[in-house]
């Protein structure tokens, strides 16, 4: 019988938040399954409209065999979602980060869509890969499961790619969406434009992973010779804290560019706000080493997550975070969810 409910890739279409989904793990180094079934709960919950798992945010270790982590987490996450879609009858998108070389990210990509998931999100970071061996693989892993771009900033392992790779990346029948997280306006403007001029331009969805300027991106119109085209949503580790305001934010962007003056300007109110608490939980003062725990520190503090393990004993928060954590938190009221996650905790660790 046929049905006008929205499907996963629908919701990737049309745009939402997609927090990079972090991990869970005891003091001892061991998956909290409770904990890490419990943030995919929350972020669905909170108004997501999807998860991006074993990317930067979930730890690249989780790959090393020694870990052995890679399967269970997409695996636990995959359930949980299911779940949760089930009971609030909104479709939830599940993409599964995939690494390496050609055959390695053939591989996950096997993996996730075996479990379920929707769609793939290509790491760029292939050392002595040249564009068209980029194309190939983005070709390879499109065979298994639609595919979405990434462009990378260059101080985390990113690297230029020209507007000409995009546009070819975009004209492949199997990309869905392209994120784009430079962090540079020039190559994000490069990305759009070479976008929007290619065949296949209107198919593909436009992701924000540019968390210096999140509501820039996404308030920014860009009139190409293709036409006009918005960034879609925003795909982003700055979204794996605060869920709840990142929905509210993203509906009043819309509201914004539908023409609701008062929303605009709360928009541009919230742009360099948003911007600032990024460079606290980012740890941009101290070069991005403690991102990864900023955002654990987050949630540790609203009870999701029990300490900020990481994988590395090494990545912990860099001297002065916490205190920057703070005070954005204090400085900015609107950006924080610690009443919503207070009332749902004890359902959510279930």
């Amino acid at each position: 019988m046929p049905t006008d409910r929205p499907t996963p890739l629908d919701v990737l279409a049309d745009g939402a938040v997609i927090p990079a989904h972090p991990l869970a793990l005891t003091a001892d180094r061991r998956l909290d399954e409770r904990r890490q079934r419990a943030l995919t709960r929350y972020y669905l919950d909170a108004g997501a409209g999807g998860i991006a798992v074993a990317v930067h945010t979930t730890q690249f270790a989780i790959r090393e065999p020694q870990v052995g982590l890679l399967r269970p987490v997409l695996e636990l996450a995959a359930e949980t979602a299911a779940e949760s879609a089930a009971a609030s009858g909104r479709p939830a998108v599940r993409i599964a980060g995939a690494c390496g070389y050609t055959a390695q990210a053939v591989a996950e990509a096997e993996l996730a869509a075996s479990l379920g998931y929707d769609a793939v999100l290509l790491s760029p970071a292939v050392p002595g890969a040249n564009e068209e061996g980029l194309l190939e693989r983005a070709r390879a892993v499109g065979e298994v499961l639609p595919v979405i771009g990434f462009y990378l900033q260059e101080a985390v392992g990113g690297r230029y790619l020209s507007p000409a790779f995009w546009a070819a990346l975009a004209d492949q029948p199997s990309t869905a969406a392209i994120k784009i997280a430079p962090f540079d306006r020039y190559r994000t403007a490069d990305v759009v434009r070479a976008v929007a001029g290619a065949d296949r331009g209107p198919e593909v969805a436009l992701y924000t992973g540019n968390d210096d300027d999140i509501v820039g991106d996404l308030l920014t119109p860009y009139d190409t010779a293709g036409g006009r085209r918005w960034f879609a949503g925003g795909l982003l580790g700055q979204w794996a804290v605060w869920t709840r305001p990142a929905a509210g934010l993203l509906a009043d962007v819309r509201r914004a560019r539908a023409g609701d003056h008062e929303a605009l300007l709360r928009c541009l109110a919230r742009r360099p706000q948003l911007t600032d608490a990024n460079s606290a939980v980012f740890d941009v003062r101290g070069g991005f080493r403690g991102c990864i725990a900023g955002v654990h520190e987050v949630l540790r503090r609203q009870g999701l997550l029990k300490g900020t393990w990481c994988l590395d004993p090494g990545e912990v928060l860099s001297p002065g975070q916490a205190d920057e954590l703070s005070r954005v938190a204090a400085a900015y009221p609107w950006l924080t969810d610690d009443d919503f996650v207070k009332e749902h905790l004890d359902d959510w660790l279930r």
